[in-house]
């Protein structure tokens, strides 16, 4: 009889850094494509230096990645791709110094994220509750790995 098995605590703490960062991203995300708009996004980014052609990819990779990451599937992989947006994030509030009180907002929050998102990559693992942990369960016992004698 199989019975259920209870993660390990750092599994859980895995699953909850996975699902705050992904739901900030889904919701920043969707922020830029239903409130401030693609085109708004672009002004935006072109008033503060940034180049107007990385609001579409900054939107894609916002939303896309903070599903990934709630859903728990290529987790490692969202995560990285997250890593670049807030790091860009970071150089445009630079200059209003260290914390998010400052006028402009500081780089503290956005630095921290970036952390966040590149610790999970480090990581590597999906957490509990992650669909990317049933997928990999379900392909290693659907076909298990043959072994090769030379």
């Amino acid at each position: 009889m199989n019975t259920p098995t209870i993660p390990s605590n750092s599994s859980f703490a895995i699953t909850v850094l996975r699902a705050a960062l992904g739901a900030l991203f889904l919701a920043h995300g969707l922020i830029k494509l239903l409130v401030y708009t693609p085109a708004g996004t672009a002004a935006f980014f072109d008033s503060v230096g940034m180049p107007t052609f990385l609001a579409a990819p900054t939107i894609g990779v916002e939303i896309v990645g903070g599903l990934l990451l709630l859903s728990g599937l290529f987790t490692r992989w969202a995560a990285l791709a997250v890593v670049p947006i807030v790091l860009g994030a970071t150089t445009v509030h630079w200059g209003n110094g260290f914390t998010f009180s400052n006028a402009g907002g500081g780089w503290e929050f956005t630095a921290f994220l970036a952390v966040v998102a590149f610790a999970l990559f480090l990581d590597g693992r999906d957490g509990a509750f992650a669909l990317g942990s049933v997928w990999s369960r379900r392909s290693e016992t659907a076909a298990p790995a043959r072994r090769v004698v030379a």
